[in-house]
């Protein structure tokens, strides 16, 4: 086998040609300074590329990804990240993502430990070891792991939610929001879970991510909220047009015949 790349720098070459057919500005655009409103707290795994999940160009949102989406307050890589986006870039949103079936969460649920991985998952590990029984009652390895992946998810959020970053942001009136979703890689949806936080106030009324390991979230995808919204509007319209709820003229009370 080679030791040279060379097809990557041939596939790179195509990519850039193609690029320029298709928007001969792009490159342009690229090269200006760039303001994204997201920042996206991601999973390092090469199938959440976090652009291509929200189909955005990559001068939109500003990323940053590692093992299990985790947020450590003593990481000055992500501490370095959230600053320069919040402070610097002025970002609106803040996306903390996990994904289903995550390795790296699924390390947390091993019975070996004592690689750097596990020291790297040790919040994580110890949030599970905590829930054990609960967690472990919940049928199947599968379904196991995804709640976890979402005990994550929500984690994480409380954890960027209390850096002095952005508790400085919210202080000094600076619109910033963050928010908890998880991505499914079997369907290529996003799904919203939570917690959504734009003030210190909305953090401090937060239930403890103890609680939400015993009264779970429901994740939702932008496709489901779509029809919940559309079964809505049709139970609405079934109910105004129900003869029930009708009251014709003729069964209307006269004003002599109401009581006094």
């Amino acid at each position: 086998m080679s030791r040279t790349l060379d097809y990557l720098f041939d596939q790179n070459v195509e990519w850039a040609h193609r690029k320029t057919r298709l928007d001969p500005g792009f490159f342009r655009r690229m090269a200006e300074q760039q303001a994204p409103r997201f920042l996206w707290l991601g999973c390092s795994d090469s199938r959440v590329p976090a652009n291509d999940v929200l189909g955005m160009d990559p001068g939109e949102i500003f990323v940053h990804r590692n093992i299990a989406n985790m947020v450590h307050t003593s990481d000055m890589n992500i501490l370095s990240v959230l600053e320069f986006a919040v402070d610097h870039l002025q970002v609106e949103h803040v996306v903390v993502c996990g994904h289903y079936g995550c390795g790296g969460v699924q390390q947390a649920l091993a019975q070996t430990r004592g690689s750097m991985l596990d020291h790297w998952l040790q919040p994580l590990t110890m949030m599970y070891h905590k829930h054990r029984a609960r967690i472990n009652a919940i049928p199947g390895e599968a379904a196991r792991l995804d709640r976890l992946c979402e005990i994550n998810v929500e984690m994480q959020v409380r954890r960027v939610a209390a850096t002095p970053i952005v508790e400085n942001a919210w202080a000094r009136g600076q619109p910033l929001h963050l928010h908890g979703w998880i991505y499914a890689i079997h369907d290529g949806l996003l799904r919203d879970l939570g917690p959504h936080l734009s003030s210190i106030d909305e953090r401090d009324a937060l239930p403890s991510i103890d609680q939400r390991v015993v009264d779970p979230v429901e994740p939702v995808s932008a496709m489901r909220r779509q029809a919940m919204d559309v079964f809505a509007k049709l139970d609405l319209h079934e109910a105004a047009s129900c003869s029930c709820c009708i009251r014709s003229e003729s069964a209307s009370p006269t004003p002599s015949a109401l009581p006094d």
